[in-house]
């Protein structure tokens, strides 16, 4: 319990510096975040010096206050669950990621475990089949782990989906049929989904499964070394609990490593809902750097990096839950 209590501590320093970082960051950069929902206001009609000074403390950027008490505000604001005021789509922060983050979370959820089930259970075949035509599949998964997530999104676009110029088996676009089917629990909606999820997932699970499987394959190798391995064996017992016994102490470090790969895939995550335009929080963060709306940026930011620390820490917990020995020195 201390080593998690200590761990719970350096995710919270973790969080509280990616919070302060995300407060400073829209205001060293250059463009003025200002400029943009005052230049939106005087659009509908003359913007006075009283518009301009309620659009900053709307935003929380009052050049009337100091740094430090717009920091505190910015704080007490979170603490409360108010991201701020999106100008470019005029509504709040909070509103907007609620809507935003069940597309990514969904997706990315699915990738990854069947990334981690097909990794692990594939490198636990090639290990223990090793010198075999099972080794083929090592140099072909790190060939697609190799190439970029948006470069192996457009191939996929171009040769399966339905705006590309081959095969044309795939929605590629959005996060479902926008003209042909309602939001909400019905089957078409529900169906449309998952067919315009196909190709970023098979994206994901295509450039993160490399790693999953070449960490167990090398686990399993090592283990079957151990005396308890090899005891399995001369007593007779079937090679499925073999390998099973083989695999389950493999499983350890990789769950260990399962945080480093989690923050590459939601890195990737991003590039993916770009290129396929779909509806997550990675495609509508690039669309608010493109309005240079930086309060819904600060926000998404904030969201990302809490969900990737939450992650981290769930991993930490389930490693010390599934290994006698973690617990011990916990």
């Amino acid at each position: 319990m201390p080593a998690l209590l200590r761990r719970l501590g350096v995710y919270l320093l973790a969080a509280w510096v990616a919070l302060t970082v995300s407060f400073l960051l829209p205001r060293v950069v250059p463009g003025n975040p200002v400029a943009g929902a005052v230049a939106r206001a005087s659009q509908s009609g003359n913007c006075n010096e009283q518009c301009v000074i309620a659009i900053e403390e709307q935003l929380g950027y009052n050049v009337h206050t100091s740094l430090w008490e717009q920091y505190v505000q910015y704080l007490g604001n979170l603490s409360h669950g108010d991201l701020g005021q999106s100008w470019s789509e005029n509504a709040s922060v909070s509103s907007l990621i609620v809507s935003y983050l069940p597309w990514t979370l969904i997706l990315l959820g699915f990738a990854t475990i069947l990334s981690f089930v097909a990794g692990t259970a594939i490198g636990t075949l090639v290990a223990w089949r090793r010198g075999s035509w099972t080794d083929w599949v090592m140099p072909v998964a790190t060939f697609f782990q190799s190439v970029p997530y948006f470069f192996l999104a457009l191939v996929l676009v171009l040769v399966f989906g339905q705006t590309g110029t081959m095969l044309r088996w795939f929605p590629s676009l959005f996060g479902y049929d926008l003209y042909a089917v309602t939001p909400g629990l019905n089957l078409p909606y529900l169906q449309s989904v998952g067919s315009h999820a196909i190709l970023p997932v098979a994206t994901i699970v295509l450039a993160s499964v490399a790693g999953f499987l070449m960490a167990m394959r090398n686990q399993v190798i090592t283990v079957m070394d151990e005396d308890f391995v090899l005891v399995a064996q001369a007593k007779g017992l079937p090679t499925r609990t073999v390998i099973w016994y083989a695999a389950r102490n493999a499983l350890l470090p990789v769950v260990a490593n399962f945080t480093v790969a989690l923050s590459l895939v939601v890195a990737g995550q991003i590039l993916v809902e770009i290129v396929f335009n779909y509806p997550g929080i990675g495609f509508h963060l690039y669309d608010a750097l493109g309005k240079l709306d930086y309060t819904l940026v600060q926000g998404i930011f904030v969201v990302i990096t809490l969900v990737v620390l939450a992650f981290n820490l769930l991993a930490d917990v389930v490693y010390v839950l599934i290994d006698p020995r973690a617990r011990q020195a916990a």
